[in-house]
């Protein structure tokens, strides 16, 4: 078999799975939040499909992003980070032909790692109302098509099972044992409602157990020591910067509305010059001006 495509983010995303502790992954949606999560330091990111969904067509996250849109939106995303970023491949986008296309073709955009879930398509988030997950059999097809892939343009597979509401903890952990078996090397088990649960998960399931940290969520929300303490490798936090983004935004257009200062909330101009390249773009252009 030839080798796959190589995929130079996918082995950094390796790497940081095999040093010691936590790897924290705060989300993005677009690429100047996935720009701010670099210059804060981390060093992993996501392209959460919920806050993707919302920026991009102003939407909630019912499985009305097509693949298309969301390949276009992790190439802009990509263009504007060094980091590795991992992105949301949902129910794969159909049957497990799909779901092949769709692992091999976040992989050759240059995504470290795509997630591919069990829910009936259309999904939903999985921390809100009206979601089920298709049948053993099915879930399984969709990991091996996407082990498939990878075997054709190198990725992270992150397998993700929502059975826990619906079926119960003991086939959410069979799922994601499975999971493990058929090669997927980051597990997600979503919606475990105690610390407890978190803890057996952890302690039945192989592979890097991603903790997700949902504000409002079913999951209770652990400091990072905690979860790397439970066996988690991968905390994320799918809607930290989206929700604090929205909220500065609504405070800030409802104090204009009222006429009220606005500027209190404010990020200094220079500074946002700064984050945006205006100043590293300003340098370049001059060396280049003496040149001419």
């Amino acid at each position: 078999m030839a080798e796959p495509h190589p995929n130079p983010a996918a082995a950094r995303l390796r790497t940081l799975l095999a040093r010691p502790g936590l790897v924290m992954m705060p989300c993005c949606f677009d690429a100047l939040s996935a720009r701010l999560i670099e210059q804060a330091g981390f060093e992993l990111t996501f392209l959460s499909g919920f806050a993707a969904s919302a920026s991009r067509i102003g939407a909630p996250d019912l499985g009305l992003m097509s693949y298309g849109e969301v390949r276009d939106q992790a190439r802009n995303v990509l263009e504007g980070i060094a980091i590795p970023m991992m992105v949301d491949g949902d129910t794969g986008y159909g049957n497990a032909m799909n779901v092949m296309r769709t692992v091999e073709g976040f992989a050759r955009a240059g995504c470290a790692g795509v997630m591919i879930e069990d829910q009936v398509a259309p999904k939903r988030c999985g921390h809100t109302q009206g979601k089920a997950v298709v049948d053993r059999e099915e879930a399984y097809d969709r990991i091996r098509a996407a082990i498939e892939a990878r075997g054709r343009a190198d990725i992270v597979i992150k397998a993700r099972t929502d059975a826990r509401r619906t079926h119960g903890l003991a086939e959410a952990i069979r799922r994601a044992q499975t999971f493990a078996e058929l090669g997927a090397e980051m597990i997600f088990v979503e919606e475990p409602l105690s610390e407890e649960e978190m803890r057996t998960i952890c302690a039945e399931v192989p592979g890097a157990q991603v903790a997700n940290m949902l504000e409002g969520g079913q999951t209770p929300i652990l400091p990072p020591a905690r979860l790397e303490a439970l066996g988690f490798k991968v905390a994320a936090y799918p809607l930290a910067a989206l929700s604090a983004a929205m909220r500065g935004m609504v405070a800030t257009l409802e104090a204009l509305r009222e006429g009220r200062d606005h500027t209190p909330g404010l990020m200094d101009f220079a500074d946002l010059r700064q984050r945006l390249g205006f100043d590293a773009y300003y340098e370049a252009e001059t060396r280049y001006a003496r040149k001419e």
